[in-house]
């Protein structure tokens, strides 16, 4: 049984997509709060892309490391959360740091509120 955990990140199948929609197995950060990651099917997440040389307004950067494991410095596409059946969601790859969370935060808070 896979366990999930906001702050996770995870490799999750997208497919299918369509139009502009994220595609095929990607990263993603999960930013569900576990109070409700047990009470459904679905989890919110954001993706994360390696196409790191035109970011976008409230895109955020984060730097491959050992926690993230990520293969290389990516964005996280704030602007492109999204909410995915728990069956879709392939292996878990690692955990973001506090600071990528702290600006995670902030960016959402902008993008849902406008701030």
């Amino acid at each position: 049984m896979k366990t999930f955990q906001c702050g996770q990140v995870w490799l999750v199948n997208f497919d299918p997509s369509f139009e502009d929609e994220y595609q095929k197995i990607r990263p993603t950060l999960i930013i569900q709060h576990e109070a409700y990651i047990a009470s459904g099917n679905l989890l919110t997440v954001i993706p994360i892309s390696s196409q790191i040389a035109n970011p976008a307004e409230l895109d955020i950067l984060i730097t491959a490391n050992s926690q993230n494991r990520l293969m290389k410095n990516s964005l996280l596409k704030t602007k492109q959360i999204s909410s995915f059946d728990k069956r879709r969601f392939i292996k878990l790859i690692g955990k973001a740091d506090p600071e990528t969370m702290a600006k995670m935060n902030s960016h959402l808070q902008r993008f849902i509120c406008g701030k």
